[in-house]
């Protein structure tokens, strides 16, 4: 009965496939039997799940071709083979294709089982006989007919069990190998004794073993060659070494000459093409390698071939990240798609407190004389600051309008809602987003119990104004007359807590909000602007002030429209000329907060320095260290410490490509990321190396606009990256660039503090040889002066000496190389 048992749950506990599930193929070695309802005496049925699709394809939908007066469909043969050749395994008479491609007719009945009576939608009649008896039912006599009609559809109707041949499924093998059977020879042993002494009395002492002949027997270890014991496991040691082997070539190098090939690509006829496509061999080929190839798909959607198992074997974090994981990973993108001009990315700021929002600035890629020559066409269209949601990668949440291209912007610190930008023309744009906060959602999914973190809160505007993507206008715009006459190049808000007046004076702010910026430009000009009203010095009367009223959009802010188009610096600074004949041009604001001693600012630089080979384009302090400056211009990079006035404690040589974009880590002091023109970016680890990046990875094919990194949690950092061609990539940084060791802020504080050391005694041999260089120049001048005070017999005694010692080392020359003997040596001196 086992085997039975077997057979019946194999053929029965068959699971129902669930509609739009894709099917796998199974080789035609290991193809299943349909299932069919012989246990219900019906073997001719075979239930089936025909979905929408497979409907619409083979002329098989429910209330239009099926109904309930005709709940059945004839559909041919070839058509349902076209559907195999078609869509393969996915198809839904797949599992009854053996069934299909033995049926002797032309057409099969597919009837539409309405109430599930064989637990699908739908069920297969594999023979003509049982499509004959279902098209044409046999007559019933008019007593069974009367009798169907007594019996209530509810009642269940016994059948009595029908007896079946026994086939084997290959249970009988399974049985035999997991039953016990003896696999050692017994071993048989023979007490005897003799038939006198049964039931002899017994009486037991003690005695010693040795002094009774026969008591004591020793049984001795003997080698037995009837017996012979296998070793199946044996300890051995091994250890691998490497062959090693010098080699050396030189390349012939030949004369260069310029060589051109052309190719043509090969390009079948559609006559060709159809002769290929109807070919019995190409067919062949693709039938035969389908399965293997979709085998090899699937194995390779399974697990990871490229896996270095090497790798794997080191040890493993147990709570986030692997040590071994050195490479940025790509998280997401951001490209926009319904611009049609091409624009770049010129600046990226994540939102302080929403997390999951970024903001980005794009402008248009064009150089000064494409903009005046296609000026009007640039009015047209819209300069933007576009907000990303890592929940939406396509569309923007927001857009923020501006009059012209923006190259910088920053949030305000006090208050996030509040954005101030500079343009291209020199003009600084404010914007307020406080109506907008309303609709903002941080949403929170998922539990803490996931030993990957994932970002979950995420940035949504309500259902919907989700559809389009919100723009919002300007509340002010600076005066063009009295602002900066160039692009502007950075921006900064001034700490909450201290302000300056007109008088470039510093002082407390005690109001605790930022309330003012600062700006530089390419006119050679550093800005500070206020956006608090300013108290009129001439009180203006009232009539005029009603004339120059105007209303004010609905869709605009009344936030700052004290400052529209009137809106002036508070100070300005230009810098003055240096050791160069040409005017410093900043690009780059660093401020500290530790200057609050200075009554005034400097207009003349304290210092100044030629470090870089090109624009400088990044100037930043680090997070751990507020003396210690980062700057990047040109093919290299170098590190400062302020009040440090030789030079630099770090300065690269010059990179493959130029530098265009870098920023410090966030929680490693010693790291920091350069972005390049080629889009490879230089992760610089001080703690592994200092002449030279650490690691390079290429992130795109363009070059790399700006850099901005963001730490979502203790476990989890991100950076974003920009490129020229508009796309914003944020990637995820891995274990080792984001965790910090034991002892790292010390460690690199300590190299910093060496290479001050290191300078001042570079510095301090550099005087010690200016010294040194004087005093020889000083011996010289001596030497040259005592020279002109010789008289003319001296001259001549000096010139007779060295004639002479010239003639005793030619002797001595001709007699160590043979030409003359000592003899004629005497006789020449004679002569």
């Amino acid at each position: 009965m086992a085997p039975k048992s077997q057979k019946q749950k194999s053929s029965g506990g068959q699971k129902k496939p669930k509609r739009g599930k894709t099917k796998q193929a199974l080789p035609d070695s290991e193809e299943r039997e349909p299932i069919n309802m012989e246990s219900m005496g019906h073997p001719e049925i075979y239930p089936l799940v025909l979905t929408t699709q497979t409907q619409e394809i083979l002329n098989c939908r429910i209330d239009k071709d099926i109904t309930d007066e005709q709940p059945y469909v004839l559909i041919k043969k070839e058509d349902i083979l076209a559907d195999f050749q078609n869509r393969g395994a996915v198809s839904d008479f797949y599992p009854v294709k053996k069934v299909i491609q033995e049926y002797p007719g032309d057409e099969l009945l597919v009837v539409y089982d309405k109430d599930f009576r064989y637990g699908l939608n739908f069920y297969l009649i594999g023979t003509e006989e049982g499509k004959e008896n279902y098209l044409n039912p046999p007559e019933v006599p008019e007593e069974q007919e009367e009798y169907k009609e007594h019996i209530p559809e509810d009642v269940y109707v016994y059948k009595p069990p029908i007896s079946k041949p026994w086939v084997s499924l290959g249970s009988e093998k399974e049985i035999e190998e997991e039953s016990v059977k003896e696999s050692t020879k017994q071993i048989t042993y023979m007490i005897s004794r003799k038939r006198s002494e049964f039931g002899a009395p017994i009486k037991f002492s003690d005695q010693n073993a040795s002094s009774v002949k026969d008591a004591y027997i020793e049984c001795t270890a003997y080698p037995d060659r009837h017996f012979t014991l296998k070793q199946l496991e044996k300890d051995v040691g091994m250890q691998v070494v490497p062959k090693i082997k010098d080699t050396s070539t030189q390349t012939r190098w030949t004369y260069p000459k310029n060589a051109i090939t052309q190719y043509y690509p090969r390009e079948l006829s559609e006559e060709e093409k159809e002769t290929f496509g109807q070919s019995k061999s190409l067919s062949d080929f693709l039938n035969n390698t389908s399965i293997s190839v979709e085998i090899a798909l699937q194995q390779n959607e399974i697990m990871n071939t490229f896996i270095d198992d090497w790798k794997c074997l080191a040890e493993e974090e147990s709570t986030f990240g692997d040590k071994t994981d050195t490479h940025l990973k790509e998280y997401q993108s951001f490209t926009d798609l319904h611009t049609l001009t091409e624009k770049m990315v010129t600046s990226v700021s994540w939102h302080p407190t929403i997390y999951g929002l970024i903001a980005v600035s794009v402008a248009v890629r064009l150089s000064l004389e494409e903009r005046v020559h296609f000026s009007g066409k640039l009015l047209l269209q819209p300069s933007l600051i576009l907000f990303w949601s890592f929940s939406d990668p396509i569309h923007p949440q927001l857009m923020l309008e501006s009059p012209d291209d923006i190259f910088c912007f920053k949030f305000c610190p006090s208050d996030p809602n509040i954005i101030a930008g500079g343009c291209i023309n020199g003009q600084i744009v404010m914007w307020d987003i406080t109506a907008h906060a309303d609709r903002i959602e941080n949403i929170k999914a998922g539990g803490s119990r996931s030993k990957k973190v994932t970002l979950k809160p995420m940035f949504l505007l309500e259902p919907d104004s989700n559809k389009e993507a919100t723009y919002i206008r300007h509340c002010a715009v600076s005066s063009i007359e009295n602002g900066h006459k160039k692009v502007i190049t950075d921006i900064h808000w001034l700490s909450d807590t201290f302000e300056i007046n007109r008088q470039g004076a510093v002082f407390e702010n005690r109001n605790g909000i930022c309330c003012q910026l600062v700006t530089c430009s390419a006119d050679c000009t550093i800005c500070f602007w206020d956006i608090r009203p300013q108290k009129a010095l001439i009180p203006q009367p009232i009539e005029k002030k009603k004339e120059e009223h105007i209303e004010i959009p609905f869709d605009v802010p009344s936030t700052f429209l004290h400052l529209d188009l009137s809106w002036k610096p508070l100070t300005k600074i230009r810098l003055s000329k240096g050791e160069t004949s040409l005017d410093h041009c900043p690009t780059k604001i660093s401020l500290s907060e530790d200057n609050l001693l200075y009554k005034a600012q400097a207009k003349k630089p304290v210092s100044l320095y030629t470090v870089h080979d090109g624009a400088v384009h990044t100037v930043q302090r680090s997070p751990f260290y507020q003396d210690i400056i980062l700057t990047i211009g040109g093919w290299n990079v170098a590190i400062w410490k302020e009040g440090v006035m030789i030079g630099p404690l770090l300065q690269s040589s010059c990179a493959p490509k130029r530098y265009t974009a870098g920023h410090w880590s966030l929680t490693r002091p010693g790291v920091f990321y350069i972005g390049r023109e080629d889009g490879y970016i230089d992760i610089w680890d001080l703690l592994e190396k200092t002449h030279e990046p650490a690691l390079s990875q290429n992130i795109c094919i363009t070059m790399i606009t700006y850099i901005k990194p963001w730490t979502f949690s203790a476990r989890q950092q991100f950076i974003a990256i920009a490129d020229y061609y508009g796309t914003l990539h944020i990637l995820e940084i891995p274990w080792t660039l984001s965790h910090p060791s034991t002892n790292e802020v010390s460690s690199i504080n300590y190299y910093f503090e060496r290479e001050v050391k290191h300078l001042e005694y570079v510095e301090q041999r550099k005087k010690i040889r200016e010294q040194e260089k004087k005093e020889m120049e000083l011996e010289l001048e001596k030497k040259k002066v005592k020279t002109y005070q010789k008289s003319k017999e001296q001259l001549e005694a000096e010139l007779k000496l060295d004639y002479e010692s010239y003639l005793e080392l030619e002797k001595n020359t001709l007699i160590n190389l043979g030409f003359i003997k000592v003899k004629e040596t005497m006789s020449f001196m004679d002569l």
